[in-house]
């Protein structure tokens, strides 16, 4: 029986005489799964079995929730100052146009007034009257304290005076300005109800009503 492996030894050690040389051998290669994954490392694909950002997970576009709720409060608060900026705004204007309205109406009480003042200078009766939360008087003779008494006359506070007018002049002073109005007796009161109509009711002078 012929020994094949012999014979073939025998041939390779025939060609290597005559300077053939032995065909280089291939280099192992690696596991198909190794030469993926780093074919994918080297173009700098994500390997397909990488973990993935879930869905929607985008914090530059998204701003966060806290974010949002700061603004909101920013913003309502820009809004309650404005609001109570408006309100101070027109609070004084509504008190300049107030004071101008007061003033236009003294203005012209003083005109109305003007020769009308029934004051007696010569008058020794004082005749008090409750105004601006204190007691205030005026002067008066013994005719003018009963036409007073009476409701037939009246007093009005013009710039710090107390002015004895008429009835109708009076009523006239309170369609002009209502406040300077001091003193409208109603000669249908009871009696106790204007305690200073009397004369001899004397009050001091620094007494606060």
């Amino acid at each position: 029986m012929i020994d094949r492996t012999a014979m073939s030894d025998s041939l390779r050690d025939q060609l290597l005489g005559l300077g053939f040389k032995p065909a280089p051998k291939s280099p192992r290669g690696p596991k198909p799964a190794q030469g993926r994954a780093a074919a994918a490392a080297k173009s700098g694909d994500r390997p397909s079995n990488a973990r993935k950002p879930p869905p929607g997970d985008n914090r530059k576009r998204n701003k966060p929730a806290r974010g949002r709720e700061e603004m909101d409060l920013a913003k309502a608060y820009a809004i309650r100052a404005q609001k109570e900026k408006d309100e101070r705004i027109e609070a004084e204007r509504l008190r300049q146009e107030e004071a101008r309205q007061r003033r236009e109406a003294r203005a012209k009480l003083e005109a109305f007034l003007k020769d009308k003042a029934l004051n007696d200078a010569e008058a020794d009766i004082a005749r008090h009257f409750p105004y601006g939360g204190k007691i205030k008087r005026i002067y008066v003779n013994a005719t003018q304290l009963k036409a007073l008494n009476a409701g037939e006359l009246g007093v009005v506070q013009l710039n710090g005076r107390y002015l004895l007018v008429n009835a109708a002049d009076l009523a006239q002073a309170g369609a002009i300005f209502a406040p300077s109005v001091a003193l409208k007796v109603d000669p249908d009161a009871p009696a106790e109800d204007d305690p200073y109509a009397d004369p001899k009711y004397q009050v001091p002078d620094d007494l606060v009503w």
